[in-house]
């Protein structure tokens, strides 16, 4: 494999600690999560004191300050050993930097200390029944009233929903405005009228708490709006996307790395009319096929985590990384249970939990297809 230049001795050591931790007290349990529908509280606030949950906040707030390529340690080694009920990454990457950006001194000093120590957990609310990639199609409203918001809504698909404790929600503040009536708002979970729906039952990431929300007359202060002013909600969630596509391509690698190695061990051990599976034609060139296919990803998407520690990463380029390793993702994880045989299909091998799992990468951060119009947009 082509050489990472960008991760130092410092960041390999700082790996090391963070592969310990994720084997010594996630892998363990895992089978046990999937069958919770969700990870333990414990493994949160063990996270929080190791510095493992939002690094790159700063040191006012408790953080370490460190740069994305920390985070981007800790979701690669939570993807490399398949513990895809783990949503720190959503949690630290995608709301910490909302409330960084965009919250006030208040919100910041009040939330982002709770945030890094693991004593909250994060959610992010875009996605509802009837609107998915199309944000500007969002239904929930927060219709200012005096001294507070009434928000009324809800919300489905949403990570960590069973979990979270706080919860930065898509809303309508001027229906009549499209994309520019939208805003973000800051909502506890115990908010009188905030409900936590069912736990969804889904195809893969059965470990991961993926929950439905509702709103009924949920009383917000004023001080829950994320910007000040009202109007910025679909500019503060366009600035953020980059990184969260990042993410999910920095995800999408480990995994396919993973699931290569996997399977060159298992076809040098597999044996089949008298002599090992790897010996085979077919199976050396599908395996040459796709280191190829998985140095080119890799070398793409540590050039725009270049790039965007550069603070380069335009919109197009993510979303163009983004369908590009997500659906080599697929591809990788379909050809390895291939190579496996029947025992690819078997739950308890990491193949098939792997290649379950990676489905819905091509769908949320905005589906691959979107991210082709984006690209297509800027040609």
């Amino acid at each position: 494999m082509i050489p990472r230049t960008l991760f130092d001795a410092d960041l390999e050591g700082f790996r090391d600690s963070v592969r310990k931790f994720f084997e010594q007290e996630a892998a363990p349990y895992h089978s046990q999560w999937e069958k919770d529908g969700h990870v333990s509280r414990e493994l949160w606030s063990k996270a929080g004191e190791l510095g493992f949950l939002c690094p790159t906040m700063p040191e006012e707030y408790g953080g370490v300050g460190a740069d994305f390529r920390y985070s981007a340690v800790v979701m690669e080694e939570i993807s490399r050993l398949g513990l895809s009920g783990i949503g720190f990454p959503l949690h630290s990457d995608i709301v910490g930097p909302y409330i960084l950006h965009y919250g006030n001194e208040e919100q910041k000093q009040h939330y982002l200390p709770k945030l890094i120590s693991g004593e909250m957990v994060g959610a992010i609310a875009m996605t509802e029944p009837g609107a998915g990639s199309d944000l500007q199609g969002v239904k929930t409203t927060a219709i200012k009233k005096d001294d507070h918001y009434l928000l009324n809504g809800s919300k489905t698909f949403i990570t960590n929903g069973q979990l979270c404790d706080l919860v930065v929600v898509v809303a309508k503040t001027d229906p009549s405005e499209g994309a520019k009536g939208t805003s973000l708002f800051l909502v506890e979970a115990n908010a009188e009228g905030f409900e936590k729906g069912q736990n969804l039952e889904k195809v893969g990431m059965k470990a991961q708490d993926t929950s439905e929300l509702f709103f009924q007359d949920v009383k917000l202060p004023l001080n829950s709006l994320l910007g000040g002013r009202e109007g910025n909600g679909f500019f503060q969630l366009m600035q953020e996307l980059p990184q969260e596509r990042l993410l999910v391509a920095l995800t999408a690698m480990s995994a396919c790395e993973a699931a290569f190695d996997w399977t060159v061990t298992y076809v040098k051990e597999r044996k089949a009319f008298g002599k090992p599976i790897a010996a085979f034609q077919n199976t050396r060139f599908k395996l040459a096929e796709l280191k190829a296919d998985i140095t080119a990803g890799r070398v793409f998407t540590d050039r725009c985590l270049e790039l965007h520690l550069q603070k380069k990463l335009d919109v197009p380029t993510a979303a163009m990384l983004k369908q590009w390793t997500t659906d080599l993702q697929c591809k990788v994880m379909d050809e390895c249970v291939q190579l496996h045989g029947g025992y690819g299909y078997m739950w308890e091998y990491p193949i098939a939990r792997a290649w379950a799992d990676s489905r819905v990468q091509r769908i949320y951060a905005g589906t691959n297809e979107i991210m082709k119009e984006i690209v297509a947009r800027s040609i």
